[in-house]
């Protein structure tokens, strides 16, 4: 079958269907749209799929030597904050400290192959961590001493679904949570995970630091009675970690030539200070042991190398016992690594691709169920310093997995002696910049305050109840949001502005739509905004048109047309029995305000440009408007369509009877019957048939139905077919022709109206 052939059933089809004259057949066809799917080489698809899945083959063969310094020091230099971070985060996620190095190697040396950011650092997370405890509780306090808490850490690694979703690509799901929404997710998480570090910081024990955050501050705030040495240790490594960072800032700010200096220097503080208190506890612990036990708490063993090495055994129990606890887990492994993929991208420069890091990720924790590794997701504080360390390529993750490997197999002996209370002042000094700013919390105010209440929800519920509530708040309050912008749409009535050029006043002018209520403008407030023409209504959509919102714009529109425009039917002179049940009019001898300077509804013309989208329940609430505003009319009205430039909305329009102009296209009525009755869906129905003929009006109250105009291009095609006079190519074109038509209308009926276009008064 020839393209030809194709066409033309498309056309036998679209008649059959519409039930259409020839001349308002839709140019989009199904047939059309069908083929559109399937036009692409599908060997050549797949061939690129596949090499999109390892980006670095794309630079990998360009790889130089000023690379591979860069990639060297940023490597060197995030080594020196993973191990201690790493070892931090697995005490706060309950597990022993060698599981938070597992999953750094496993992180940064996997995802150099497969990332589409520089920047990103893999591995354990504050977050995260947290959340793996709060797991661990769930499933020992449900299943008590049957599992360990390494299996159920390393059982729930998300690997396999994130992998899922990035495969598939449906990474754009993670769009429909805001940026504030992660904000206070991530502010109400910090905050309790500074909440739960501050009992170690100090040494106080005796309750659930586990518990919500909230009964966390109570319990510590009693407990601080019972603070013991530890805190000399905490209090301490926190002091020297702020007291480094901000005193290397400000030396950056007043010898600039040094600043890279200076912040190389504030890179090793995590380093320098853990070094500093292992050495101070072995000093005073080593010979102070009481029944083996020290005065601090301190680390103990960690076994050396890969002690956990091999395929990982899947319990379909504890799979079961997790399967509530999944979802959660892998929305904060989506949001927190997109969110900071994103965020290094945008500011260095670069696109990231969120399926292709999902991919990442699912891999890197694929791969880390073999080596005994808890779930990672990219850091925040390590790609920030990765970033300003000069990063170049993904293999400066290579250095940095070197750097762990050296330390789970060089410096094992050492980490017995680091006290517990300088892990937690590692984690606190980590999380605590993860807090939004009151800058940032005020533009949020500034931008959009709905969103500052969603923000100030997701941190109350994480501090009050559980990080798994909290996100789900966000999450809901996000979409409920995002319906209620769908379902509330904005939309202005316009009206005229004549613009000149600045420079030349007597330039030629122009003309520009802007709304009509002047709170509403954005432009200057003290210029005059010309309505329409009297009887022509201009709206403009900023939505698209769809079932959640089309109920809501048709009554903004007919409730507007009978505030400014006259009944063109007077019914006091109608007995009370002719009246529709409905609309019954005024009681007699009642006092009917003079609506006789109002003009009589002409014409509508509808601005398309914002609209996307339109469904069969918008088309039907245009429908319904037509139908109202005509019979508050009691004659035909026009309807005009600007810039609509979607084939498809011109299909949807035009089986719903608009744009043609022709009579028999506007007696749709139903565009989908949800109740068919034996009519089907046009002609009269038995009340229609009672009132006025809406066709068999006088020639002075009917709009021309049947003008073939049309705006040609450079080359003398036409920009709007003929066969649709009332889908317009701009907004100016629009309401000229909608108000020639009125003053057409007004000229051949002159004896009734005055000047202006407004009817005469007796």
């Amino acid at each position: 079958m020839t393209a030809k052939d194709v066409k033309a059933k498309a056309k036998r089809l679209a008649h059959k269907v519409l039930d259409l004259p020839d001349e308002q057949v839709p140019v989009i066809s199904t047939v059309d749209w069908i083929r559109g799917l399937f036009d692409f080489n599908f060997v050549a698809s797949a061939s690129a799929y596949l090499r999109s899945l390892f980006p670095i083959l794309g630079w990998i063969t360009r790889y130089n030597f000023g690379w591979l310094t860069g990639d060297f020091i940023a490597g060197v230099t995030v080594a020196l904050v993973l191990v201690p971070q790493s070892m931090s985060y697995a005490t706060l996620a309950t597990l022993p400290a060698e599981y938070g190095l597992y999953s750094s190697f496993v992180g940064v040396t996997t995802y150099c192959f497969f990332a589409t950011s520089k920047d990103v650092s893999i591995g354990p997370v504050a977050v995260m961590s947290l959340t793996i405890s709060q797991i661990i509780k769930h499933v020992q306090t449900s299943h008590p001493h049957k599992w360990q808490g390494p299996q159920i850490a390393t059982t729930h690694s998300q690997g396999f679904i994130v992998l899922g979703i990035g495969l598939l690509r449906l990474g754009w799901i993670v769009d429909f949570i805001p940026a504030p929404a992660v904000s206070g997710f991530m502010t109400g998480s910090a905050i309790t995970i500074v909440a739960s570090q501050v009992p170690g910081l100090l040494g106080i024990t005796g309750f659930d630091t586990r518990a919500a955050c909230y009964e966390v501050i109570i319990n510590t705030l009693k407990g601080l009675p019972r603070t013991k040495l530890d805190a000399a240790f905490g209090l301490i490594a926190l002091f020297f970690l702020y007291a480094i960072r901000i005193s290397c800032d400000f030396a950056s700010r007043k010898y600039p030539r040094h600043a890279r200096a200076f912040f190389f220097i504030s890179v090793m503080r995590n380093a320098f200070v853990m070094v500093i208190l292992t050495l101070s506890s072995w000093l005073y612990c080593r010979h102070r042991a009481v029944k083996g036990k020290y005065p601090i708490k301190i680390l103990g063993p960690v076994p050396r190398g890969f002690k956990h090495i091999g395929t990982p055994k899947i319990d379909h129990t504890l799979v079961s016992a997790l399967a509530s606890q999944l979802p959660v887990a892998t929305i904060i492994l989506l949001l927190e690594h997109i969110a900071i993929s994103k965020s290094f991208g945008r500011i260095n420069g670069y696109k990231i691709d969120p399926n292709q890091e999902l991919i990442a990720i699912g891999v890197t924790n694929t791969v880390g169920t073999c080596f005994g590794a808890y779930p990672a997701t990219g850091s925040f504080s390590r790609s920030a310093l990765k970033s300003k360390s000069g990063v170049r390529t993904p293999i400066a993750g290579v250095f940095t997995a070197i750097g762990v490997i050296a330390a789970l197999y060089g410096l094992t002996d050492a980490f017995y002696w680091i006290p517990t209370a300088g892990l937690s002042a590692v984690i606190i000094h980590a999380v605590a910049d993860l807090v939004a700013s009151p800058r940032q919390i005020y533009t949020y105010w500034l931008v959009a305050p709905l969103e500052l209440i969603i923000w100030l929800a997701g941190v109350l519920v994480i501090i009050f109840t559980t990080i798994e509530i909290g996100i789900y708040t966000v999450i809901v309050a996000s979409l409920v949001l995002l319906l209620l912008r769908v379902a509330r749409p904005r939309g202005t009535f316009l009206g005229k502005v004549t613009i000149h050029s600045q420079n030349k006043p007597d330039s030629e002018s122009r003309e520009v739509y802007v709304p009509l209520n002047p709170s509403a403008n954005v432009v200057n407030p003290d210029l005059q905004v010309i309505p329409p023409a009297p009887g022509v209504i201009l709206y403009r959509f900023e939505e698209s048109y769809l079932y959640p919102n089309s109920s809501i714009v048709n009554s903004t529109l007919v409730d507007y047309a009978k505030k400014t425009t006259r009944r063109g039917r007077d019914l006091t002179d109608v007995t009370a029995s002719q009246r529709p049940w409905n609309d019954p009019g005024p009681r007699r001898g009642a006092v009917v305000e003079d609506d006789s300077h109002k003009p009589l509804l002409r014409a509508v013309v509808l601005d398309f440009s914002g609209v996307a989208h339109i469904d069969t329940t918008g088309v039907q609430a245009l429908i319904d408007t037509r139908d109202e505003l005509e019979r508050w009319v009691d004659g035909p009205v026009e309807f005009h369509f600007a810039t609509v430039l979607s084939p498809w909305i011109r299909r949807a329009l035009i089986a719903g009877g608009f744009g043609t102009g022709d009579s028999g296209s506007t007696n749709v009525r139903e565009i989908a019957a949800v109740v068919p009755y034996r009519e089907g869906q046009r002609g009269q129905t038995v009340e229609e048939s009672k009132r006025p003929d809406l066709e068999s009006d006088s020639d002075d109250m009917r709009p021309s139905r049947s003008r073939k105009t049309a705006v040609y291009g450079e080359v003398g095609a036409a920009l709007v077919p003929l066969d649709t006079p009332f889908f317009h190519f701009d907004l100016v074109g629009a309401v000229r022709a909608a108000e020639s038509g009125v003053m057409r209308q007004l000229s051949r009926s002159s004896s009734t109206f005055g000047e202006g276009g407004y009817p005469k008064t007796k």
